[in-house]
């Protein structure tokens, strides 16, 4: 890590450090056990895709058997038992945070899996999917007033570095994150990552092929007012697979967010993100090259009581053939409009529209119940050197119900369906999705 690194995560702390909140949390610490949190998570996934026109499954169980292609299906239950220690009292409080993780195999077979769905692990021997897989990490961590250092292995959430948590098991990723809240309505972050375990993997650099050899941000989210907040995020990451060349690649993350409030029940809301970012690449051919991908994305939506209403625009620029890049940050790093169930419609070039709608059937007598449908269209993608002749579009339809009472109070069950459809020029196969989740989170302490 550069020296002017340092000094603006130093920085950033140090300005935190200016205007002390009212209250710090660190004096209201009940002690080690006594803020102690243990949360279990069980979720059941079952995933389907079904490639169409042709395109086959190149799992290597399906080729060997010639079975089923083109169609992968699987289902799995994933256990989470999550400990979150308080802090000791004193000027500085020390702690722990641990995790523990299994995955287990329900359903897959020969010529169904493959490791693009990132639910199973797949053997080596038999091209199949393990019948099951576990890891366990933890950080430990200390807190002076309202600004806290973790340190291990942890779950992130940030615009420039975020661990996905769509299959069984979530990402995790290994370094120390300070967060700041020394100024009210500020929240400010700084760390320095080195490893990234994929969604069904146990080992560190497991994620994207291991690409991430390092990751460093800051960044944070101020909160101007009750209806209106900015945030502004930086990484630098140095990637590199094994055996191949090395790359830098310097990301800068935007948003605004504000809700006007109309009447009761009734309000008026604008989100508008922005990443912008820039690779250097050695190669020995062609020695020192960058390039570049600017993408941003504006979401307006009106809320009436149950309904609420999206229309959202998504443009990408830059001669970075592989768009906005994500991946080596973790899967869910990329807080975009268009980003969905399927694809994100962040091509090379391209430009999306959305359409979206929500409904919240607690108005009507079913706490609980909601629904979404969307559409969004995307056009001149830039692919395999077509001049801006790429075309596709995604409809996605979302059920969920909560259970509100009773023994099974918490409960969640989800359907989510996708539709992806794009010309050739868009290099995509078309493909039909459906997941059906069950959760059912579990508060010990």
């Amino acid at each position: 890590m550069q020296k002017m690194k340092w000094s603006v995560i130093a920085f950033a702390v140090a300005a935190a450090s200016t205007q002390m909140a009212a209250a710090s949390q660190q004096s209201e610490s009940q002690g080690f056990i006594e803020d102690s949190k243990l949360d279990l998570h069980a979720r059941t996934l079952y995933f389907n895709r079904d490639f169409r026109n042709g395109a086959t499954n190149v799992s290597p169980a399906n080729a060997v058997k010639g079975q089923r292609k083109g169609y992968r299906e699987e289902t799995g239950l994933g256990l989470k038992a999550i400990y979150e220690s308080g802090f000791t009292q004193g000027t500085v409080g020390f702690g722990v945070d641990a995790f523990g993780l299994q995955g287990i195999k329900l359903d897959s077979g020969g010529g169904r899996h493959h490791e693009d769905m990132g639910m199973f692990p797949t053997d080596g021997r038999s091209g199949k999917a393990q019948d099951n897989y576990s890891q366990a990490g933890g950080a430990v961590k200390a807190r002076l007033s309202n600004t806290t250092l973790k340190y291990g292995e942890q779950f992130v959430d940030l615009p420039v570095l975020s661990t996905d948590d769509s299959r069984l098991l979530p990402e995790t990723t290994t370094g120390f994150l300070v967060t700041s809240n020394e100024i009210e309505g500020l929240e400010l972050h700084a760390g320095h990552f080195t490893a990234l375990t994929a969604m069904d993997q146990t080992f560190h650099d497991s994620s994207n092929n291991g690409q991430l050899r390092s990751i460093d941000l800051v960044g944070g989210r101020y909160n101007i007012t009750d209806d209106l907040s900015t945030a502004y995020y930086y990484s630098d990451a140095d990637l590199g697979h094994k055996g191949a060349g090395r790359r830098k690649a310097k990301k800068h993350y935007l948003n605004v967010n504000y809700n006007y409030p109309i009447a009761e029940n009734q309000s008026f809301a604008v989100d508008f993100n922005a990443y912008s970012t820039r690779f250097n690449a050695k190669d020995e051919a062609r020695g020192e090259r960058t390039t570049k991908n600017n993408v941003r994305s504006l979401a307006f939506a009106y809320n009436l009581g149950a309904h609420t209403f999206t229309v959202a625009r998504q443009c990408v620029e830059g001669n970075h053939d592989a768009g906005y890049e994500y991946g080596y940050d973790g899967g869910g790093s990329v807080y975009l409009a268009n980003d969905v169930q399927y694809t994100g419609f962040h091509q090379k070039g391209e430009v999306s529209n959305q359409v979206r709608y929500d409904l919240d059937l607690e108005t009507f007598g079913v706490p609980g119940l909601s629904f979404m449908t969307r559409y969004v269209r995307g056009s001149k993608i830039a692919s395999d050197g077509n001049r801006h002749q790429g075309k596709n579009w995604e409809r996605d339809i979302d059920v969920r119900y909560v259970v509100q009472s009773g023994v099974a109070k918490d409960l969640s069950l989800h359907v989510r369906n996708a539709t992806y459809r794009a010309n050739d020029a868009a290099g995509n196969p078309d493909i039909n999705e459906v997941r059906f989740i069950a959760e059912y989170p579990l508060s010990i302490l």
